[in-house]
This record gives C-alpha cells, sequence and structure tokens, in this order.
C-alpha cells in the first residue's frame, strides 16, 4: 500500500492491518505526521504536534505487535485528543491564553488509558476557548474540510477538522452541550456523547461538572466503538466514573435493529428553527430505521422545548464560578464572547440557577420516562449545516443566545443520556447534516447498534471532504 493511502483507511481497517503485521505502526504514524505537515495549515485542527513522542510510541507498539503482544484494537492507532485532556509533559492550553505555557505533570486518565490500549497520540487539537461556547478560538480558527468559509463546530472543532481532513484515524473530544455532535454532523463525522460517568473526568479542564464527557469523533461508528471501548470504564480518581463492566461496543454492531422501538422527538424536528432541507434528510433517515424492521412513531417531549435555555443558563453560571479567579484577574485576557459570558454567568442570580436546575430534573424525568417505552430517541442533530465561521467574534450576549436555539443536542446532555450523531446526507448546497440517536443511560451499545445499522444501509459516511 502506498503511504499516503494510509489516512484514508477507516480506524478499525488500520487496526486489521496492523494487527495482522500487514501495516507497520510507524508507517501509519508516519503517513498521518506527513500529511498533517502538508495539509493542517488550512484547517488549523491541531495546536501542538507530538511528532516525536507519536514515533516513539509507533515503534513501541510494532515492536510488541511483532512478538505477538497486541493489546486491543486501538493498538498502533494514531490518534488526536481535544486540547482540554491533560498530557503529561506536553503543553496543554485548554484553547486559552492564559494557559499558553502549561505542561500538565500527569496524564487525564482517558490519556493514560489509551496509552495502555497502545494508540499513538499524533497531537492536541484546536477547540473554543476553555470549550464554554463554540465560537471563541485564541490561536487559530479551525477550518471545515467541507467549506473553508464555515465553522467546523465548536467546541471540539479542532477534533472535528481533523478527522474530517484525515488527519487522525479517530479521535477524542469533550461534550457538555453538544461539543462532540455539533462538529460531527457540520463535518460529517460519527461523535458519541457516551453515558455521563462513563467515561473518566480526572485530567479534564471542567466545564459543568454534571454534563462534561468524553468521547469519539470518528469516521464511522465501528471507529467510534473500538474508540470507546478503550477509554470507558470505572476510575478512582474520577469518584461519578460508573463501577461497572464496559460492554463489547464493537460486538454490538451486528446490523440487526428489527423490532427496535425508536421514538422521533417531535419537538426537536417540528421546531421552526430546523430548516427545511435539514427536516427533509432526517425524516428521510428516520425512513430507513423502518425499513430495516425498527418500529418507528412520532413521541412528544414537551420540556425539549426548554433544554438550550436551561442549558444555556448552567453554561454561564458554572464556568464563571470555575474560573472565579481568573475572571477577577484576567479578565481582558478571554476572547470577547466569553468575556461576555463569564461576566453574565458572575452576575447571575442564584434563583435563576436554581430554577434551571429544577427544570433540568424535570426534563431528565420526562426523557427517562420516554425511554422507559422506546429503546432509543431521534432527532437532527442540529437544525441547520454548518454556518460561517467567524475570526474573533465580537457580538452581544443577546447574538449570542441567538445562535444556540438551532442545536438539538442539549436535551440529552441535560438527561445524562448517551447520544450520537451520524452523517445522515447532505442539502442543497452539498453540506453535511447529522442523524441523533440518543438512548438509556447505560445504553451506550444499544444507541451505538442504530447508528451503525443505519450508517451500513446508507452511504453518507463513505463521501471524502472536497478539500481534504
Amino acid at each position: 500500500m502506498d503511504k499516503k493511502d494510509i489516512p484514508f483507511l477507516t480506524a478499525t481497517e488500520l487496526s486489521n492491518l496492523i494487527a495482522s503485521k500487514e501495516l507497520s505502526p510507524v508507517e501509519a504514524a508516519e503517513a498521518y505526521l506527513d500529511r498533517i505537515d502538508d495539509l493542517d495549515f488550512q484547517f488549523n485542527s491541531y495546536l501542538t504536534v507530538t511528532r516525536e513522542e507519536a514515533l516513539r510510541a509507533a515503534r513501541q507498539a510494532e515492536q510488541e505487535i511483532m512478538q505477538g503482544n497486541i493489546r486491543g484494537p486501538m493498538h498502533g492507532v494514531p490518534i488526536a485528543v481535544k486540547d482540554q485532556m491533560w498530557t503529561k509533559g506536553i503543553r496543554t492550553t485548554g484553547g486559552s491564553r492564559i494557559l499558553a505555557d502549561f505542561v500538565p505533570d500527569e496524564d487525564a486518565t482517558v490519556i493514560a488509558k489509551l496509552k495502555d490500549a497502545g494508540a499513538v497520540l499524533l497531537g492536541k487539537t484546536n477547540l473554543s476557548e476553555f470549550a464554554i461556547t463554540p465560537f471563541s478560538h485564541r490561536f487559530s480558527l479551525p477550518r471545515n474540510p467541507w467549506d473553508l468559509d464555515l465553522s467546523a463546530g465548536g467546541s471540539s472543532s479542532g477534533s472535528g477538522a481533523a478527522t474530517a481532513a484525515f488527519l487522525c484515524a479517530t479521535s477524542l473530544g469533550e461534550d457538555t452541550g453538544g461539543s462532540i455532535r455539533r462538529p460531527a454532523a457540520w463535518c460529517g463525522l460519527v461523535g458519541m456523547r457516551p453515558t455521563w460517568g462513563l467515561v473518566s473526568r480526572y485530567g479534564l479542564m471542567k466545564g459543568i461538572w454534571s454534563m462534561d464527557t468524553v468521547g469519539p469523533i470518528s469516521r464511522s461508528v465501528a471507529d467510534a466503538a473500538i474508540t470507546l471501548g478503550a477509554i470507558a470504564g470505572h476510575d478512582h480518581k474520577d469518584p461519578y466514573s460508573w463501577n461497572k463492566p464496559v460492554p463489547d461496543y464493537l460486538g454490538a454492531l451486528d446490523g440487526d435493529i428489527s423490532g427496535v422501538r425508536i421514538g422521533v422527538v417531535s419537538e426537536l424536528l417540528h421546531d421552526e428553527v430546523v430548516e427545511p432541507e435539514t427536516r427533509d434528510v432526517v425524516q428521510r433517515a428516520i425512513a430507513v430505521l423502518g425499513e430495516l424492521g425498527a418500529l418507528v412513531e412520532e413521541v412528544s417531549i414537551p420540556l425539549t422545548a426548554h433544554a438550550n435555555t436551561v442549558s444555556s443558563i448552567l453554561l454561564a453560571a458554572e464556568p464563571a464560578q470555575n474560573q472565579r479567579e481568573w475572571v477577577l484577574d484576567r479578565l481582558e485576557d478571554y476572547g470577547h464572547d466569553n468575556r461576555i459570558g463569564l461576566l453574565v454567568g458572575s452576575l447571575m442570580p442564584g434563583v435563576a440557577y436554581l430554577k434551571a436546575q429544577k427544570l433540568r430534573s424535570m426534563l431528565r424525568q420526562q426523557v427517562h420516562e420516554t425511554l422507559e417505552n422506546y429503546d432509543v430517541l431521534v432527532s437532527p442533530t442540529a437544525g441547520r449545516p454548518a454556518v460561517a465561521r467567524q475570526d474573533d467574534p465580537v457580538i452581544t450576549s443577546k447574538e449570542m443566545a441567538g445562535r444556540m436555539p438551532y442545536m438539538r443536542t442539549n436535551t440529552f446532555n441535560l438527561s445524562s443520556t448517551p447520544a450520537v450523531s451520524v452523517p445522515c446526507g447532505f442539502n442543497s448546497g452539498s453540506l453535511p447534516i447529522g442523524l441523533q440517536v440518543a438512548g438509556r443511560p447505560g445504553g451506550d451499545a444499544t444507541v451505538l447498534k442504530v447508528a451503525h445499522a443505519y450508517e451500513q444501509a446508507t452511504s453518507w459516511h463513505t463521501m471524502r471532504p472536497p478539500h481534504a
């Protein structure tokens, strides 16, 4: 195989070739590093490329595999991670100039797990500042490989751009209010927000403790499954992580969803913020699920209409508290939109935060009660395809609020349920659209199973961005 063709393999294809010794991890790492060197100036997907560390890890993986010591499906697979996760000895900025020179002295648990799985870390990907909003990028602005004038989605924008541009085999993002699923939908990828607590957050720069979740951004559902399998599991350093066995997510992808009960959330599909083209594409995708034997019907979850409002209150108040010292002493070092958001959060009355938490509890109860009758819930991931990118945006809080209603993701971070975005088509401008599949807490395997069945019945995931 020509080395230049290696990056166009899926992570699972690459994994199989490495395990069978048909392809060297060193060759794979070199192919991706060369491609990053040649192309990332277009996408600004990486903040730090760890060339020497990657080649050293690849050589170790090659030696282990040649000796027959295969650690699992991620062994030797080149991966990128959002620069929100600590990496020992490697700069970790959180996308902020405040931490431009911060070098942790230990790895986040997900990084340690990836190393234990034998994955090869190519580098740290770009993100909006501290992952607070999707828009403020303080070093460089990631570009969408489908259209360089459009946003790659935030806050895990660099992971989305790098994965879509074939600059890594798979990647990690972090999702508080949609920061994995938004870039996945806008970049034509699979993005998985796992059940809250399934993946440790130790060593993750925090936003909202009860919603922050690390998960994969990948080019296929199978790739997301092996990535999730590598990072999931209990961690004594994170007392909120689940102490339960990790399922075989890849083994769950059997393509059979006959009899699976699927609820189409009417409030998330028929809302006026969902553009007609997006609605049509998603409805055609839902029809495919029915053709595959699933039992599909619309369902109403009334409080989903308020999910974005509730989430925006929490996203203002909790980061302002987490970063209180910097807000007081270094406010000018933040991007303009984050300065506004953090000030709003700092001044927010406690009664507003309390009311948001009460509404969240009510919404979560409605979602969980609905999931007693349905195996999964589906909706658009976003009400529209990617928006125009903006360099160093200067916007008001009203304008900021106006950008968020098109997201259909907040219902499921508020309810602590797993959700995945899978490519389901394109609009008339050839921009990708995502179908969101959500499930019960702990039902990550079922969510991936449904997404995979749809993926394999269509060809959307095989489409290559014009600039990649």
